[in-house]
């Protein structure tokens, strides 16, 4: 089992990088978030999970033990397999998806892609006993230590946005966490987060 590598990022895919770990290099697939914390030609280190297929070999990629950690847990429900697992650690941090678990909330469950009501729900059932909420893990600064579950979506949009502006998750989340409780929508979010940026600058 490959645990872990280190080594350098020479591609940077959609969906998953090609890291060069002593000359082997070794296609590893990661998080939506996960990406935008890798930058080609510089160095990074990964949590992996090998999937053993019939067909193939495929490796999973982390940057925390938590997101590896709850990515195992996902794979544990039933019918959901490593790629489910990965879209929905690329549509939501664990702390929002901890959060949404723990409140029940099939509704942020069902707007992950291919998350329908069913396997929401049985996700819930599954896993409520087994993941603990937000307060209780030392992972990323996320979107989960809310205390409603609007202000979720509300950040969780907004997290996506500023991605799709080129902001990495790291430079996000730690100012969506500082200004969300002064936001009544998405677009007003949006603008604190920037505001925090312009300030900074």
């Amino acid at each position: 089992m490959i645990g872990y590598l280190r080594g350098t990022v020479v591609h940077l895919g959609v969906d998953h990088c090609i890291l060069d770990v002593n000359g082997v290099g070794y296609r590893v697939f990661v998080p939506a978030s996960g990406r935008q914390r890798l930058v080609a030609g510089a160095q990074a280190a990964l949590f992996t999970y090998l999937h053993v297929r019939e067909d193939a070999l495929l490796l999973y990629g982390f940057h925390t033990q938590d997101e590896y950690e709850l990515f195992l847990l996902l794979m544990d429900v039933s019918g959901i397999g490593p790629k489910a697992a990965l879209n929905i650690l690329s549509a939501v941090s664990p702390e929002g998806f901890r959060l949404a678990v723990s409140q029940k909330n099939v509704s942020l469950l069902t707007k992950i892609p291919g998350i329908g009501k069913k396997t929401a729900e049985r996700i819930i059932l599954e896993l409520k006993d087994k993941v603990g909420t937000s307060g209780e893990t030392g992972g990323d600064a996320g979107l989960a230590a809310t205390g409603s579950a609007s202000a979720i979506d509300q950040a969780d949009e907004a997290l996506q946005a500023m991605l799709a502006l080129g902001y990495s998750h790291a430079e996000v989340a730690p100012v969506l966490k500082k200004v969300r409780h002064e936001a009544q929508s998405v677009e007003e979010l949006i603008r604190l987060v920037l505001r925090e940026f312009t300030r900074r600058s």
